[in-house]
């Protein structure tokens, strides 16, 4: 799987938790069971920590909200941003530039016009911060 991959599968995983009550790996052998999309080792792992650092996560995201509240935020974008505040905040790894169109690139394919601006908005000022 290309990162891209990886990171798309993540997201689908996230936003299919917001729905469910099921634990993450209920999740997980869920996604397995219907072949819903690919998955490998490194996605699993990623939503597993996303789901353990979930309010962590989404501290970092609320503390970069003005005149919002987290639950006003569209499902999709709300996974979207969880999935990018893991890798800038917790992983680390790449750069924020990466992070941020890898996010907006995701937010295309799946949310409305609106929301890729609202995605890109939000993890400009978590980079800057």
């Amino acid at each position: 799987m290309t990162r891209h991959q990886i990171r798309e599968a993540v997201f689908l995983l996230i936003f299919e938790k917001m729905f469910s009550q099921d634990s993450a790996e209920q999740i997980i052998e869920t996604a397995k069971e219907f072949e819903l999309f690919e998955l490998n080792n490194e996605a699993i792992s990623m939503f597993n920590e996303i789901c353990e650092k979930q309010e962590e996560i989404d501290e970092v995201i609320k503390a970069n909200l003005k005149n919002w509240k987290i639950e006003r935020i569209s499902k999709i974008s709300l996974a979207v941003l969880r999935l990018a505040v893991y890798e800038m905040k917790i992983v680390s790894k790449l750069t924020p530039d990466i992070i941020i169109s890898e996010a907006v690139n995701i937010t295309q394919t799946f949310a409305f016009k609106d929301d890729v601006s609202f995605v890109n908005g939000i993890l400009a000022n978590i980079a800057k911060g």
